[in-house]
């Protein structure tokens, strides 16, 4: 029996990177997902790419800034498949860039919107879904950054930093009604997100990711996805309140972009948005 068959969930941000090879896998593995996001032409391919992984697939417009929109995709589950069992909160973006004195409040609010905001918003929305059905899991996408300080621009390090302890303090309010509360933290995975910036795109950025972490060789989507996929199933039904590192080892010895390695995020850059949209 496939391990998500008959569960209904929501990805974030599944129109590409991360959430789109998760969708896939869950599909594979049995879910009917909702592939929320705001790219249309990759959120219609990823429906298709969905089904022909033996899934069932549907895609909702979704600006994750919206409190209405993320409210809307966890309806649009419940409607096409009567219930929601997994919520992966992972739209994300670099967002802010540059030192605090050259941070804008607009970019610096706009950053937390997609990566703090958002995810709390896609959590207090889940519950009450959750709640008729028994359960569920709520997943979200943290990142290294957020467990130490210089791995990442530092507004999304903050953010992120956030999500971990939104997770635990969630998961405390929500186990006695059987719903848990994860993040992953993601080290150097090689999406469009880090790929776009970088000049010869992922092909160069793969060769400056194999170097940061113990396990000489960029992450890639499959990796998130497989630790995706076990905090959806059953396989972790006593696990709640835990940011599950995913980083080839980066945590324990890696160098970052030290030892030559180059930061993908431009130096000079104000902002860096979702990785469909051209800058």
């Amino acid at each position: 029996m496939r391990r998500l068959e008959g569960k209904v969930a929501v990805i974030t941000g599944a129109a590409s990177g991360m959430g789109r090879t998760t969708a896939a896998r869950f599909a594979g593995e049995g879910a009917n997902v909702v592939i929320a996001d705001l790219n249309v032409e990759g959120g219609e391919s990823a429906v298709r790419e969905c089904k022909e992984n033996g899934g069932n697939a549907v895609f909702q417009l979704t600006d994750v800034t919206s409190e209405t929109a993320i409210k809307a995709a966890i309806d649009r589950a419940v409607k096409e498949y009567g219930k929601l069992d997994i919520m992966f909160n992972n739209a994300g973006l670099a967002g802010a860039l540059g030192t605090i004195e050259e941070v804008t409040t607009g970019n610096w609010d706009r950053t937390f919107a997609i990566l703090l905001r958002a995810v709390f918003v896609g959590i207090k929305y889940s519950i009450p879904e959750m709640r008729k059905a028994g359960g569920g899991s709520i997943i979200s996408t943290a990142s290294v950054a957020g467990l130490r300080g210089g791995a990442g621009p530092l507004p999304y390090s903050v953010a992120k930093a956030g999500v971990v302890h939104l997770t635990k303090c969630a998961a405390i309010e929500l186990g006695p009604q059987q719903i848990r509360v994860n993040c992953i933290c993601p080290g150097g995975i090689n999406t469009p997100l880090i790929h776009q910036h970088i000049p010869g795109g992922e092909p160069v950025a793969r060769q400056v990711l194999n170097t940061i972490q113990p396990i000489p060789r960029a992450g890639t989507g499959e990796d998130i996805a497989g630790m995706a996929l076990y905090l959806a199933s059953d396989d972790s039904q006593w696990v709640t309140g835990t940011a599950m590192v995913v980083d080839g080892g980066l945590m324990a010895g890696g160098n970052l972009f030290g030892g030559g390695a180059a930061s993908p995020f431009s130096v000079g850059a104000k902002w860096s948005g979702p990785s469909f949209e051209k800058e």
